[in-house]
């Protein structure tokens, strides 16, 4: 493994969650939060060599605040490469109003992520999940409801040819020279319920472009989903059914992230079903919460070339104090990160599943 750059972080408070408007909050107290975070993965694969123990991570961040401004960043390392995860400035106009101007969470689906595993759903590695760019964002909470709009210029480097990102984004390859430009997002989600159950409601849209960096010409991409979560004792269910749409040339445009380009079908359905249930403190524990996350692509059309992916990842998420540790079964068809040779294509191979445990412990400070 490549030696990875040092990291002094300091561990003088704050976490490795937050709350959007906890950050951004109306009091005049200001405050100063710096942390990190450090992080080993284990991975066995059926598809290929074992990875072995790894440092996998080492992460930076940042939290400051006075009045009504709040600023959050942080910095990650890992094997290979170094790249930014989020850089915002915030204002909080009202309790209920707030606007955020830098590289943050672009507003789309359930939010934080409708995953609850280290692995993350499909969606995340199409760009429609946990997702972060530079832009301007808009919240605002209404009663039961909460609205975003959003504008964002493109992807967080500006540079399609960069692959070594934490966000998958468009990515320019030979074959499929294309990058991200000025997208509009807009998302409203309604909550209810009573003291024992809880849920939500929601639909998000996007509407974008997307340029040729050789012939300067300009695509069209769209993106729509609907979402559900309900809350109920113990259990957690998520339900999200997306669909997005680059009118690119072709079938296929290239994503990329983690250092690697690969290609997803042009137009696809993303549908995703999550079923979590939190044990609560279980022996030296504070918390244990086990799921079960599957989601699909489902190309738009039957064409040669495309074919559907699927991903399903059953685990555990552990807490005792800084330690989070996850424990993952990743069973992947035709799906990318799982032993297929992209997302919603069809190269030609036998259609199989294949199999990854996966183990991430990580200390956040």
């Amino acid at each position: 493994m490549r030696t990875l750059p040092l990291i002094i972080a300091a561990t003088l408070s704050g976490g490795f969650t937050g709350n959007a408007m906890a950050e951004n909050s109306t009091e005049k107290d200001s405050y100063l939060d710096v942390g990190g975070a450090i992080r080993f993965n284990y991975g066995w694969l059926d598809y290929g060599s074992t990875d072995g123990i790894d440092l996998e991570l080492l992460r930076a961040d940042l939290k400051a605040g006075t009045g009504p401004l709040s600023f959050s960043a942080q910095y990650r390392w890992y094997d290979g490469f170094d790249a930014i995860h989020h850089a915002w400035l915030g204002w909080q106009f009202t309790p209920d109003t707030a606007l955020k101007a830098g590289i943050q969470q672009v507003p789309f689906g359930l939010l934080p992520t409708a995953s609850h595993s280290f692995w993350f759903g499909s969606g995340y590695y199409l760009g429609l999940e946990d997702d972060y760019d530079p832009g301007l964002v808009l919240s605002r909470q209404h009663g039961s409801t909460q609205w975003h709009l959003g504008w964002f210029s493109g992807d967080e480097y500006g540079d399609a040819r960069r692959y070594g990102r934490y966000s998958f984004d468009i990515a320019a390859t030979d074959a499929l020279p294309y990058r991200e430009r000025d997208r509009v997002h807009a998302r409203i989600e309604h909550r209810g319920g009573d003291t024992g159950s809880q849920w939500l409601l929601g639909a998000s849209g996007l509407v974008g472009r997307l340029q040729d960096i050789h012939s300067r010409q300009h695509h069209r991409q769209y993106a729509a989903a609907v979402h559900a979560q309900w809350q109920h004792g113990p259990w957690t269910t998520q339900l999200q059914w997306a669909r997005y749409r680059h009118d690119v040339p072709g079938q296929r445009i290239a994503l990329s992230a983690f250092q690697a380009p690969f290609e997803v079908a042009a137009h696809a359905d993303v549908p995703t079903a999550n079923l979590a249930y939190d044990f609560g403190a279980v022996g030296r524990l504070e918390q244990l919460t086990c799921y079960n996350n599957l989601s699909m692509t489902r190309p738009l059309g039957s064409q040669p070339g495309l074919r559907n992916s699927w991903q399903n990842v059953t685990g555990c998420s552990l807490h005792k104090g800084p330690m989070v540790t996850y424990v993952d079964w990743i069973a992947g068809n035709n799906m990318w990160f799982a032993g297929g040779p992209g997302i919603g294509i069809d190269d030609g191979s036998p259609s199989r599943w294949h199999s990854r445990l996966n183990v991430n412990i990580g200390f956040y400070f």
